[in-house]
């Protein structure tokens, strides 16, 4: 641990997280991810054919993880950098945080 408080939500005091300068974008895409979700639920409930529904799911997993790898590159150049710059110690702490992230990325 690297003795960085939180608010609670896992904000860090004093510290703000990279992706806010671009949050109203991520917003929007997760918005039509959202809006993806009920058209497969739709599909689902309308007995629409597997291949078109796979389909679907196929492009909404390619939106998830276009999301996911823009947070993690914001996070890269903001979060760990600025942790490196703070002392060793937090940076490699950052830097662990990070692989696991991305460690859970590719085997999602």
């Amino acid at each position: 641990m690297t003795g960085t408080q939180t608010d609670g939500r896992g904000a860090e005091h004093g510290h703000q997280h990279g992706y806010l300068a671009r949050k109203d974008d991520h917003l929007k895409r997760l918005r039509r991810i959202e809006g993806q979700a009920r058209g497969l639920q739709r599909m689902v409930e309308e007995e629409q054919y597997c291949i078109d529904i796979l389909t679907q799911v196929s492009a909404m997993t390619k939106a998830l993880e276009a999301v996911s790898l823009a947070l993690l590159d914001e996070h890269m150049h903001h979060c760990v950098v600025d942790a490196a710059r703070a002392g060793d110690e937090e940076g490699r702490a950052k830097v662990a945080e990070a692989m696991a992230a991305i460690t859970r990325l590719v085997k999602s």
